[in-house]
């Protein structure tokens, strides 16, 4: 696998369909920084070349630009893992079986894992291998990341509301846009808050420690596998219980909306918390947030 030398600034949008969307992976982002350590939040700012308080937000969707362009084209199978299971009857993740020959989301985070730890890299390398992350944590967490049927639902024909669109797109963008109720930043912002609150102490304070557990940068691609089939489970129990004539050429905006929507809040807190956690491990050796929000319930 090759590292990335691209500064931001030389990127342009290219349209395309975005693994969670710009809204949720800011949202992982600002999860993220909600939980970081004090010191980092100065390692990770001084890496990115960005003191403001988005500097984690401001870098979430680059991976996914990046790749459309002629440097970034080898990182476009980075984004998922291809689940090679039987949905709805048996959902499972096996990393011989699905990274494939051009790698995955698994080996790429075990890859800028690595990277960003070696001296010998230079600034513009573990730059990229940051924003990499930031991104690929988010990606991993979203079900239909990992997974292969119909190409993780893009082929899934569905209707949202007045929209024709695909399955895939419905849990990137449509059912997170609906929710926050638009796309700007401080949509993301406000969205990240709420979870941030459920996570300290909301519905889901009972359990954030345990999204930690085992968690190590010398075992990278057990914790990512751990990830990845934490988030597949989903497509069996959520994404589509009843398989694909349940939801494919059906309106996807009301009742199922409502059914998944607890899934997508519960898997963006998950990957804010453990980007926040992956993140203090590397600046500083240790998770850091845990024991923290243990001793505040």
């Amino acid at each position: 696998m090759q590292g990335a030398a691209l500064s931001v600034g030389l990127l342009t949008f290219t349209p395309s369909v975005l693994a969670w969307g710009n809204v949720g992976h800011q949202t992982v982002a600002y999860i993220a920084s909600d939980f970081v350590s004090a010191k980092t939040k100065s390692w990770a700012q001084k890496i990115l070349g960005d003191t403001s308080d988005n500097y984690l937000a401001n870098v979430a969707t680059w991976a996914d630009t990046y790749k459309y362009t002629s440097a970034g084209s080898f990182s476009e199978p980075f984004h998922f893992i291809d689940a090679m299971d039987s949905p709805p009857k048996t959902c499972n993740v096996d990393y011989s079986r699905d990274c494939g020959d051009d790698n995955c989301v698994v080996s790429a985070i075990v890859n800028y894992t690595s990277l960003i730890q070696e001296s010998s890299q230079s600034a513009s390398s573990k730059n990229d291998s940051l924003m990499f992350l930031v991104h690929f944590l988010g990606d991993i967490h979203q079900p239909l990341h990992d997974e292969n049927l119909d190409v993780g639902g893009n082929d899934i024909d569905v209707k949202f509301g007045s929209s024709s669109t695909n399955l895939h797109h419905v849990w990137d963008t449509s059912s997170i846009e609906q929710y926050t109720g638009g796309y700007a930043m401080s949509d993301s912002r406000d969205f990240a808050t709420q979870l941030t609150t459920q996570i300290k102490s909301g519905n889901f304070s009972s359990q954030a420690s345990s999204w930690l557990t085992g968690m190590s940068l010398s075992s990278a691609q057990t914790s990512a596998m751990t990830w990845a089939s934490d988030a597949n489970k989903y497509v069996c129990s959520t994404v589509m219980p009843d398989g694909i004539s349940s939801v494919e050429n059906k309106d996807l905006s009301t009742t199922y909306y409502n059914g998944m929507m607890p899934t997508v809040k519960l898997q963006l807190a998950k990957a804010g918390y453990r980007l926040a956690a992956w993140l203090n491990l590397l600046a500083t050796g240790s998770t850091g947030i845990s024991s923290k929000y243990e001793e505040a319930r």
